[in-house]
Protein backbone atom coordinates (compact mmCIF):
# COMPACT_ATOMS: atom_id res chain seq x y z
CA UNK A 1 0.00 0.00 0.00
CA UNK A 2 1.19 3.29 -0.76
CA UNK A 3 2.02 5.78 2.20
CA UNK A 4 -0.42 7.92 3.86
CA UNK A 5 -1.58 10.65 1.43
CA UNK A 6 -2.23 14.32 2.02
CA UNK A 7 -5.30 14.91 4.18
CA UNK A 8 -4.96 11.18 5.08
CA UNK A 9 -5.27 10.49 8.81
CA UNK A 10 -2.56 8.69 10.72
CA UNK A 11 -3.06 7.22 14.71
CA UNK A 12 -0.91 7.91 17.18
CA UNK A 13 -1.25 5.69 20.41
CA UNK A 14 0.96 6.30 23.52
CA UNK A 15 0.79 3.65 26.46
CA UNK A 16 2.97 2.61 29.80
CA UNK A 17 2.32 -0.07 32.65
CA UNK A 18 -1.10 -1.80 31.65
CA UNK A 19 -0.37 -1.01 28.00
CA UNK A 20 0.39 -3.72 26.19
CA UNK A 21 -3.21 -5.38 27.64
CA UNK A 22 -5.34 -2.72 25.96
CA UNK A 23 -3.07 -2.38 22.85
CA UNK A 24 -4.01 -6.03 22.37
CA UNK A 25 -7.63 -5.87 22.92
CA UNK A 26 -7.40 -2.64 20.84
CA UNK A 27 -5.57 -4.66 17.77
CA UNK A 28 -7.44 -7.82 17.57
CA UNK A 29 -10.02 -6.49 16.06
CA UNK A 30 -8.70 -3.68 13.38
CA UNK A 31 -9.19 -5.08 10.09
CA UNK A 32 -6.89 -5.87 7.41
CA UNK A 33 -7.57 -3.15 5.14
CA UNK A 34 -7.00 -0.23 8.48
CA UNK A 35 -7.34 2.67 6.07
CA UNK A 36 -4.61 4.78 8.57
CA UNK A 37 -0.65 3.88 9.93
CA UNK A 38 -0.58 3.33 13.39
CA UNK A 39 2.35 4.28 15.53
CA UNK A 40 3.10 3.59 19.30
CA UNK A 41 4.80 4.76 21.68
CA UNK A 42 4.96 1.98 25.13
CA UNK A 43 7.72 3.03 28.08
CA UNK A 44 10.39 0.07 27.54
CA UNK A 45 13.31 -0.31 29.33
CA UNK A 46 16.60 1.37 27.14
CA UNK A 47 18.68 -1.91 26.91
CA UNK A 48 17.36 -4.95 25.21
CA UNK A 49 14.72 -6.10 22.74
CA UNK A 50 10.58 -4.83 22.96
CA UNK A 51 8.32 -8.26 22.05
CA UNK A 52 5.59 -6.01 21.55
CA UNK A 53 5.60 -5.76 17.34
CA UNK A 54 5.38 -9.53 17.46
CA UNK A 55 2.97 -9.70 20.26
CA UNK A 56 0.68 -7.43 18.12
CA UNK A 57 1.52 -9.46 15.17
CA UNK A 58 0.30 -12.43 16.86
CA UNK A 59 -3.05 -10.68 18.12
CA UNK A 60 -4.53 -9.06 15.17
CA UNK A 61 -3.95 -9.42 11.46
CA UNK A 62 -2.39 -5.84 10.82
CA UNK A 63 1.64 -6.51 10.46
CA UNK A 64 3.49 -4.83 13.84
CA UNK A 65 7.18 -4.17 13.27
CA UNK A 66 9.65 -1.65 15.13
CA UNK A 67 9.88 1.34 13.14
CA UNK A 68 13.16 2.03 11.23
CA UNK A 69 14.91 5.50 9.79
CA UNK A 70 12.84 6.28 6.93
CA UNK A 71 9.54 3.76 7.40
CA UNK A 72 6.94 4.89 5.33
CA UNK A 73 3.35 5.80 7.04
CA UNK A 74 1.69 3.25 5.40
CA UNK A 75 -2.12 2.45 5.81
CA UNK A 76 -2.69 -0.99 7.66
CA UNK A 77 0.34 -0.69 9.02
CA UNK A 78 1.22 -0.99 13.07
CA UNK A 79 4.64 1.36 13.86
CA UNK A 80 6.35 0.42 16.87
CA UNK A 81 8.97 2.88 18.63
CA UNK A 82 11.93 1.07 19.04
CA UNK A 83 13.78 0.89 22.84
CA UNK A 84 16.10 4.33 23.75
CA UNK A 85 14.36 6.12 20.44
CA UNK A 86 12.00 8.60 19.91
CA UNK A 87 9.62 7.91 17.38
CA UNK A 88 9.18 11.21 15.20
CA UNK A 89 6.62 11.65 12.84
CA UNK A 90 7.20 13.41 9.31
CA UNK A 91 4.84 13.79 6.73
CA UNK A 92 5.27 10.60 4.76
CA UNK A 93 8.04 8.82 6.71
CA UNK A 94 8.86 8.89 10.45
CA UNK A 95 12.87 9.18 11.66
CA UNK A 96 14.41 7.84 15.16
CA UNK A 97 16.22 10.08 17.30
CA UNK A 98 18.04 9.77 20.39
CA UNK A 99 17.12 13.19 22.05
CA UNK A 100 16.69 13.91 25.58
CA UNK A 101 14.39 11.64 27.39
CA UNK A 102 10.71 13.51 28.09
CA UNK A 103 9.41 12.90 31.28
CA UNK A 104 12.69 10.29 32.19
CA UNK A 105 11.47 8.17 29.27
CA UNK A 106 13.06 7.66 26.00
CA UNK A 107 11.09 6.92 24.01
CA UNK A 108 7.93 9.51 25.21
CA UNK A 109 4.65 9.67 24.14
CA UNK A 110 4.55 13.73 24.13
CA UNK A 111 7.60 13.23 21.33
CA UNK A 112 5.21 11.09 19.29
CA UNK A 113 1.81 13.22 19.65
CA UNK A 114 3.86 16.34 19.20
CA UNK A 115 5.70 15.29 15.99
CA UNK A 116 2.30 14.18 14.42
CA UNK A 117 0.60 16.91 15.51
CA UNK A 118 3.08 19.62 13.79
CA UNK A 119 3.12 17.50 10.44
CA UNK A 120 -0.17 16.00 10.14
CA UNK A 121 -2.13 18.89 11.86
CA UNK A 122 -5.85 18.36 12.16
CA UNK A 123 -5.73 15.12 10.56
CA UNK A 124 -4.41 13.22 13.61
CA UNK A 125 -6.11 10.63 15.96
CA UNK A 126 -4.36 10.48 19.31
CA UNK A 127 -5.00 7.47 21.79
CA UNK A 128 -3.61 7.44 25.59
CA UNK A 129 -3.96 4.19 26.88
CA UNK A 130 -3.19 2.68 30.57
CA UNK A 131 -0.04 4.03 32.30
CA UNK A 132 1.37 5.88 35.54
CA UNK A 133 2.11 9.47 35.68
CA UNK A 134 1.30 11.79 32.63
CA UNK A 135 3.20 11.40 29.77
CA UNK A 136 0.90 12.04 26.94
CA UNK A 137 -0.79 14.57 28.45
CA UNK A 138 1.36 17.72 26.91
CA UNK A 139 0.89 15.92 23.46
CA UNK A 140 -2.10 15.17 23.39
CA UNK A 141 -3.00 19.21 23.97
CA UNK A 142 -0.74 19.89 20.82
CA UNK A 143 -2.90 17.31 18.87
CA UNK A 144 -6.13 18.66 20.10
CA UNK A 145 -4.90 22.55 19.63
CA UNK A 146 -3.77 21.67 16.20
CA UNK A 147 -7.43 19.98 15.40
CA UNK A 148 -6.75 16.39 15.65
CA UNK A 149 -9.04 14.11 18.24
CA UNK A 150 -7.99 12.83 21.00
CA UNK A 151 -9.30 9.61 23.02
CA UNK A 152 -8.12 7.83 26.30
CA UNK A 153 -8.88 4.72 27.74
CA UNK A 154 -11.75 5.00 29.89
CA UNK A 155 -10.03 4.99 33.66
CA UNK A 156 -12.24 2.00 35.40
CA UNK A 157 -11.06 -0.01 32.01
CA UNK A 158 -7.28 1.17 32.75
CA UNK A 159 -4.66 -1.00 34.56
CA UNK A 160 -3.62 2.42 35.62
CA UNK A 161 -5.29 5.26 34.82
CA UNK A 162 -3.05 8.02 35.69
CA UNK A 163 -1.80 8.65 32.18
CA UNK A 164 -5.16 8.80 30.53
CA UNK A 165 -6.58 10.73 33.45
CA UNK A 166 -3.73 13.36 33.06
CA UNK A 167 -4.51 13.41 29.19
CA UNK A 168 -8.53 13.84 29.49
CA UNK A 169 -7.92 16.67 32.29
CA UNK A 170 -5.05 18.81 30.18
CA UNK A 171 -6.61 18.68 26.80
CA UNK A 172 -10.20 18.37 27.86
CA UNK A 173 -10.99 15.00 25.64
CA UNK A 174 -14.53 13.84 25.07
CA UNK A 175 -13.98 10.44 23.91
CA UNK A 176 -13.51 8.48 26.61
CA UNK A 177 -13.83 4.17 26.21
CA UNK A 178 -12.87 1.25 27.25
CA UNK A 179 -10.41 -0.33 25.06
CA UNK A 180 -12.25 -3.11 23.73
CA UNK A 181 -14.90 0.30 22.13
CA UNK A 182 -11.82 1.50 20.54
CA UNK A 183 -11.19 -0.33 17.27
CA UNK A 184 -14.93 0.64 16.70
CA UNK A 185 -14.47 4.52 16.96
CA UNK A 186 -11.35 4.31 15.50
CA UNK A 187 -13.25 2.79 11.98
CA UNK A 188 -15.70 5.38 12.44
CA UNK A 189 -13.75 8.25 12.95
CA UNK A 190 -11.65 7.46 10.24
CA UNK A 191 -14.82 7.07 7.64
CA UNK A 192 -15.24 10.83 8.42
CA UNK A 193 -14.07 12.94 5.47
CA UNK A 194 -10.87 14.80 5.84
CA UNK A 195 -11.14 18.51 7.19
CA UNK A 196 -7.74 19.01 6.47
CA UNK A 197 -6.15 22.67 6.61
CA UNK A 198 -2.62 23.55 7.24
CA UNK A 199 -2.46 25.21 10.73
CA UNK A 200 -0.57 28.35 11.65
CA UNK A 201 3.12 27.34 12.37
CA UNK A 202 3.73 27.51 16.03
CA UNK A 203 7.32 28.35 17.36
CA UNK A 204 7.22 26.36 20.45
CA UNK A 205 5.52 23.30 18.64
CA UNK A 206 8.46 24.04 15.96
CA UNK A 207 11.03 24.05 18.84
CA UNK A 208 10.20 21.37 20.90
CA UNK A 209 10.21 18.61 18.18
CA UNK A 210 13.31 19.99 16.81
CA UNK A 211 14.78 19.34 20.08
CA UNK A 212 13.65 16.05 20.31
CA UNK A 213 15.34 15.33 16.98
CA UNK A 214 18.91 16.85 18.16
CA UNK A 215 18.26 19.62 15.56
CA UNK A 216 21.20 21.80 16.28
CA UNK A 217 19.52 24.83 15.20
CA UNK A 218 17.20 24.21 18.07
CA UNK A 219 19.61 23.46 20.81
CA UNK A 220 21.81 26.26 19.93
CA UNK A 221 19.13 28.66 20.33
CA UNK A 222 19.46 31.21 22.89
CA UNK A 223 16.20 31.78 22.92
CA UNK A 224 14.18 29.28 25.09
CA UNK A 225 10.41 29.00 25.56
CA UNK A 226 9.06 29.74 29.01
CA UNK A 227 10.71 31.72 32.04
CA UNK A 228 13.26 30.72 34.59
CA UNK A 229 11.40 28.28 37.37
CA UNK A 230 13.85 28.36 39.81
CA UNK A 231 14.03 24.20 39.74
CA UNK A 232 16.48 22.25 38.46
CA UNK A 233 16.79 19.03 35.73
CA UNK A 234 16.97 15.59 37.56
CA UNK A 235 19.16 14.41 34.18
CA UNK A 236 21.90 17.34 33.62
CA UNK A 237 20.67 19.48 36.54
CA UNK A 238 20.56 22.88 34.35
CA UNK A 239 17.86 25.54 34.96
CA UNK A 240 14.19 24.27 34.03
CA UNK A 241 12.18 26.92 32.21
CA UNK A 242 8.73 26.69 32.67
CA UNK A 243 5.98 26.36 29.86
CA UNK A 244 2.40 27.04 29.98
CA UNK A 245 -0.51 25.81 27.36
CA UNK A 246 -3.51 26.96 28.72
CA UNK A 247 -4.36 25.28 32.02
CA UNK A 248 -1.10 22.72 31.56
CA UNK A 249 1.92 23.71 33.12
CA UNK A 250 5.32 21.76 32.29
CA UNK A 251 9.18 21.91 32.29
CA UNK A 252 12.12 22.18 29.94
CA UNK A 253 15.43 22.78 30.35
CA UNK A 254 18.41 24.28 28.07
CA UNK A 255 19.17 20.99 26.19
CA UNK A 256 15.53 19.89 25.66
CA UNK A 257 14.76 17.57 28.90
CA UNK A 258 11.04 17.81 29.55
CA UNK A 259 9.34 17.11 32.58
CA UNK A 260 5.53 17.36 33.87
CA UNK A 261 5.00 18.45 37.09
CA UNK A 262 4.04 15.11 38.41
CA UNK A 263 6.95 13.08 36.67
CA UNK A 264 8.96 15.83 37.58
CA UNK A 265 8.03 14.93 41.41
CA UNK A 266 8.89 11.91 41.37
CA UNK A 267 12.37 12.21 39.84
CA UNK A 268 12.97 14.52 42.64
CA UNK A 269 12.13 11.87 45.04
CA UNK A 270 14.24 9.17 43.43
CA UNK A 271 16.91 11.78 43.36
CA UNK A 272 16.28 12.88 47.11
CA UNK A 273 16.04 8.93 48.19
CA UNK A 274 19.64 8.39 45.81
CA UNK A 275 21.00 11.15 48.27
CA UNK A 276 19.59 9.77 51.41
CA UNK A 277 21.19 6.19 50.97
CA UNK A 278 24.56 7.87 50.16
CA UNK A 279 24.21 9.71 53.13
CA UNK A 280 23.19 6.53 55.24
CA UNK A 281 26.56 4.98 53.72
CA UNK A 282 28.97 7.43 54.52
CA UNK A 283 27.65 7.70 58.08
CA UNK A 284 27.67 4.14 58.49
CA UNK A 285 31.33 3.96 57.18
CA UNK A 286 32.28 6.60 59.56
CA UNK A 287 30.39 4.79 62.63
CA UNK A 288 32.54 1.75 61.93
CA UNK A 289 35.83 3.26 61.01
CA UNK A 290 35.59 5.13 64.56
CA UNK A 291 34.74 1.66 66.30
CA UNK A 292 37.59 0.35 64.99
CA UNK A 293 39.68 3.32 65.85
CA UNK A 294 38.59 2.92 69.08
CA UNK A 295 38.73 -0.60 69.78
CA UNK A 296 42.55 -0.41 68.41
CA UNK A 297 43.30 2.33 70.92
CA UNK A 298 41.79 0.21 73.65
CA UNK A 299 43.96 -2.81 72.67
CA UNK A 300 46.70 -0.42 72.73
CA UNK A 301 45.89 0.99 76.31
CA UNK A 302 44.85 4.25 75.30
CA UNK A 303 41.42 4.40 77.35
CA UNK A 304 40.69 8.25 76.43
CA UNK A 305 41.28 8.52 72.90
CA UNK A 306 39.16 5.11 72.91
CA UNK A 307 36.43 6.60 74.46
CA UNK A 308 36.68 9.65 72.20
CA UNK A 309 36.35 7.12 69.41
CA UNK A 310 33.59 5.33 70.89
CA UNK A 311 31.74 8.33 71.46
CA UNK A 312 31.70 9.88 68.11
CA UNK A 313 30.53 6.51 66.50
CA UNK A 314 27.76 6.06 69.11
CA UNK A 315 26.93 10.09 67.78
CA UNK A 316 27.24 8.59 64.07
CA UNK A 317 24.97 5.94 64.27
CA UNK A 318 22.04 8.04 65.89
CA UNK A 319 22.62 10.51 62.99
CA UNK A 320 22.54 7.44 60.82
CA UNK A 321 19.02 5.85 62.11
CA UNK A 322 18.05 9.44 61.57
CA UNK A 323 18.57 9.36 57.96
CA UNK A 324 17.22 5.79 58.00
CA UNK A 325 13.64 6.97 59.31
CA UNK A 326 13.61 9.67 56.80
CA UNK A 327 14.49 7.21 53.81
CA UNK A 328 11.71 4.92 55.50
CA UNK A 329 9.01 8.27 55.43
CA UNK A 330 10.38 9.01 51.43
CA UNK A 331 9.11 5.61 50.70
CA UNK A 332 5.25 5.61 52.59
CA UNK A 333 5.28 8.71 50.99
CA UNK A 334 5.94 7.61 46.61
CA UNK A 335 3.92 4.71 48.01
CA UNK A 336 1.09 7.05 48.97
CA UNK A 337 0.48 6.45 52.81
CA UNK A 338 1.14 8.05 55.53
CA UNK A 339 4.42 8.78 57.56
Amino acid sequence: MDPVPNGAKVVVIGASAGGVEALRTLVADLPADFPACILVTLHVPSTGMSALPAILSRTGVLPAEHAVEGSPLTPGRILVAPPDHHLIVLRDSVTLSHGPRENGHRPAVDVLFRSAARSHDGDVIAVVLSGALDDGAAGMVAVTRRGGTGIVQDFDDALHDSMPRAAQLAAGVELVVPAKELSALLAELLRRPSSHQQAEPERLLDMETALADLDPTAIHDHDRPGTPSGFGCPDCHGALFEITEGDLVRYRCRVGHAWSPESLLAQQGLALEGALWMALRGLEEKAALNQDLGDRAETSGHPLTAGRFHSSAAETLEAAELVRALIDDIGSLNDGGTP
